[in-house]
């Protein structure tokens, strides 16, 4: 495993600025990285330095579509995954649908709305902080179906790996995996630091999505104000978004218990799976 410092101040690489080859393939062939071949961004969220999380139980990962054959083996057998949730939209399945997997199950539930266009003008202010609170506060809320299923499978289920995706691996999937570390006891520090790992994660990508933000925001081009802030992954932008939890819905706990309906012991439940063998 790479130097945690060493890690931290390559995942803030501003990304209009390339990360080589010779920099990020040491990186992302080594914990908490796994080389998973035809995708990117797959990380075991138990092996970022200081999480609370047990190894080889929760993995992350940009879109499957593209998975090699030898990437379907290395998630079916060294991995173990034994379920995939899905959180894209109904588009993005329908585009590049996930691959059947012998023994996985995939799981996808559509979300209650449409995600909102985040529109470049909304990231403007600041380091697009606001943006970010907004955007993030909207992921929290439209994907509750999913947070559910995925909660339920940690409660119900703890001898099964599991690995959630998204297109990037990114937004909704950092999301998700910031609540799942927040209910383990992750400090805020690895929290972020497992965040702003995506920035390395997807670089092997990085022209492909900076393409795919264009048109998923409707920028007019890269240069559009408030562009330049929505693509980078700010710990600024994370701490916006955990403010905003915090005031709308009294912090995660609160937010599982009282918007997703688990129970203390539930909590109780969920916390020891994730964090125990």
């Amino acid at each position: 495993m790479a130097d945690a410092a060493a890690l931290l101040k390559l995942a803030e690489t501003d990304v209009s600025q390339e990360i080589t080859k010779e920099q990020y393939i040491p990186v992302l062939t080594n914990p908490p990285f796994v080389f998973l071949d035809g995708t990117f961004n797959t990380r075991d969220v138990g092996l970022v330095p200081g999480s609370p999380v047990r190894s080889s139980f929760f993995f992350r990962s940009g879109a499957l579509a593209r998975l090699t054959d030898n990437g379907k083996a290395v998630l079916e057998g060294k991995l173990g995954v034994k379920r995939i949730f899905d959180l894209r939209s109904p588009e993005e399945r329908a585009s590049a649908p996930d691959p059947v997997l012998e023994g996985i199950e995939n799981t996808w539930i559509e979300s209650t709305r449409p995600d909102s266009t985040p529109e470049p003008g909304r990231f403007v202010a600041g380091e697009g902080e606001e943006g970010y609170r907004e955007m993030y506060l909207e992921v929290i809320d439209v994907y509750q179906e999913s947070w559910k299923a995925i909660l339920e499978h940690i409660r119900d289920r703890p001898s099964d790996p599991f690995l959630v995706h998204c297109t990037a691996g990114r937004d909704r999937t950092g999301v998700l995996s910031g609540l799942l570390l927040a209910l383990a006891g992750a400090s805020q520090e690895t929290i972020i630091f497992d965040y702003l790992l995506s920035r390395i994660g997807t670089e092997p990508v990085r022209s492909m999505l900076l393409e795919f933000a264009v048109a998923g925001s409707h920028a007019k081009s890269k240069e559009q104000p408030g562009f330049h802030n929505l693509v980078n992954l700010r710990a600024s932008s994370w701490n916006a978004f955990v403010d905003g939890v915090q005031k709308e819905y009294g912090g995660f706990e609160k937010f599982v218990m009282d918007k997703l309906g688990f129970s203390k012991d539930d909590l109780a439940k969920i916390k020891a799976n994730l964090t125990s063998p």
